[in-house]
């Protein structure tokens, strides 16, 4: 048998058990991602089969995402910055970004929000916070659990998609 998942390989040291399952389904995702994305070519990584999003865009998502609302955990506002790379994760570059580089920033946002969880004492976790412009009402243990569930709604994407793409199906970028 290959190595079992995150979840089934025990507890992580310096997590607490609040947040092990955050910490788990992000290790999952950051396997996930080297697995199935990192060996697409340029044209596979940006195609959009049947009108999908790519899955470069999916990898861009995952690494701005989990910026985006580690800002908010922090109880921080976005910054210009940030909102541009909102802009633009759906766009290829000039050239188009390649598959080892999407793939490597996405895994050292993940390994940044693992550090995160770690750092994030108990007693802070039901600390409000305010998502987005409308200032929505969360606290930090809700913003960790969506930032995990978030990127691993977008790896199952990326997993999909890149089959499809690897099939030949995906037609044009």
């Amino acid at each position: 048998m290959t190595n079992p998942e995150p979840w089934l390989r025990g507890p992580l040291a310096d997590v607490s058990r609040l947040t092990m399952p955050a910490a788990h389904a992000l290790l999952q995702s950051r396997e996930d991602l080297e697995t199935h994305a990192a060996a697409l070519t340029i044209a596979q990584l940006w195609r959009n089969p049947g009108g999908a999003p790519s899955v470069g865009f999916h990898l861009r998502h995952i690494a701005g995402s989990i910026d985006r609302l580690l800002s908010y955990t922090a109880g921080r506002s976005l910054t210009e910055e940030q909102f541009r790379f909102l802009a633009a994760e759906k766009l290829p570059g000039e050239p188009p970004s390649d598959a080892a580089e999407l793939v490597a920033a996405a895994q050292a946002r993940i390994d940044e929000m693992l550090a995160v969880i770690r750092a994030t004492p108990e007693e802070v976790l039901f600390e409000p916070r305010a998502v987005g412009r409308a200032q929505l009402p969360t606290n930090v243990f809700g913003l960790l659990f969506h930032i995990a569930e978030h990127t691993q709604r977008h790896t199952g994407a990326i997993i999909a998609t890149a089959r499809i793409v690897r099939s030949g199906q995906a037609g044009q970028i």
